[in-house]
């Protein structure tokens, strides 16, 4: 069942349709252009919580283009699928660069400049964004500006997911959050569900190397990147040992194969659960539920993932534990 071009039109495919619009309202700062993207009654999915309609979108749009003026976000990669005829689920990697020079959220400028990931994974319906997940590296983007991520953390909100990121779906190869998927690229995403079943979810690290290449990158939050699968289980212990019991869940998976990115990539958008009672890595521990979003892309070559780029935000994480601690500003 071919995509009909009435998801993706004016462009010649999705990936270009994802490109180019982001251009258009991102790096040109054609905001008001997010009427003509995003349907009326969008859903957008962040880390802290959930958004609804275009008006929420513009805002938080105009205010970052206010805080960085000069940011630039590049798309690094998009991995698409279909999900029906007439609508597709994106998942696209943005590097963004940019100098905190305007006002905004954070307070006065720090004339500090920063280097970040975000993943946000969008389904579009005959042209129009439909539902969003986006998770942005902001505790990075604060480390850079020279900020305080806790104080920063004291300023936010947490509020739970509205109709989303509840109960994972019970096959993942089959259908997520946006739909039943297609049965394309099945050993690559088998391979990608069984590290996550095995070395991330029932902590079997001395498994990794059946899964990645001995030559593996992993590109992860805070600008950090570890190499060899030793450096890539010293990430997976950093994530989960302030929540040492913790599930993690996957709510959506991608695949797209093009030989200019250099093969199959498996995006997968996932979820950790898990009480902070671990180590203390964001202070005092409380020992209060944390729901961390992340998503992945894995490039797979010859049968081992060659290559790993992962974004979550532990300022998300920071902002639930210090409301839990009540340190929170009132």
């Amino acid at each position: 069942m071919p995509l009909l071009p009435e998801a993706y039109l004016p462009y010649r495919d999705p990936t270009e349709f994802i490109i180019e619009w982001t251009d258009r309202i991102w790096v040109d700062r054609g905001v008001g252009l997010i009427r003509q993207n995003y349907a009326q009654d969008a859903v957008v999915h962040s880390a802290y919580g959930t958004g609804v309609g275009q008006d929420p979108v513009i805002r938080g749009t105009s205010l970052r283009i206010a805080m960085f003026p000069d940011r630039i976000g590049q798309a690094e990669d998009v991995v698409w699928e279909q999900r029906g005829d007439d609508a597709f689920l994106s998942s696209h990697r943005i590097l963004s660069v940019g100098t905190h020079t305007g006002p905004g959220v954070y307070g006065p400028p720090t004339h500090r400049r920063f280097t970040s990931r975000a993943i946000a994974n969008c389904l579009y319906v005959r042209g129009r964004m439909a539902r969003e997940w986006l998770v942005r590296d902001e505790y990075g983007i604060i480390v850079a500006l020279g900020l305080d991520p806790a104080q920063v953390a004291r300023t936010l909100k947490f509020q739970a997911w509205q109709d989303s990121l509840g109960s994972p779906p019970s096959n993942p190869l089959l259908s997520g959050e946006s739909g039943d998927r297609p049965d394309d690229h099945r050993a690559q995403v088998e391979l990608v569900l069984e590290l996550f079943e095995s070395v991330w979810c029932r902590r079997e690290y001395d498994r990794l190397g059946e899964f990645v290449a001995r030559d593996v990158f992993c590109h992860t939050v805070s600008n950090r990147t570890a190499l060899r699968p030793a450096g890539m289980i010293g990430t997976l212990l950093d994530l989960v040992a302030p929540f040492p019991d913790a599930d993690i869940e996957i709510f959506d998976v991608v695949a797209n194969d093009c030989a200019e990115r250099g093969g199959v990539r498996v995006a997968v958008q996932w979820l950790l659960r898990g009480a902070y009672d671990g180590a203390p890595t964001y202070g005092a521990l409380t020992g209060s539920d944390v729901s961390l979003l992340g998503a992945s892309h894995f490039l797979v070559q010859h049968g081992r993932v060659v290559t790993e780029w992962r974004v979550h935000d532990d300022l998300a994480a920071l902002t639930q534990i210090v409301h839990a601690r009540g340190d929170a500003n009132p």
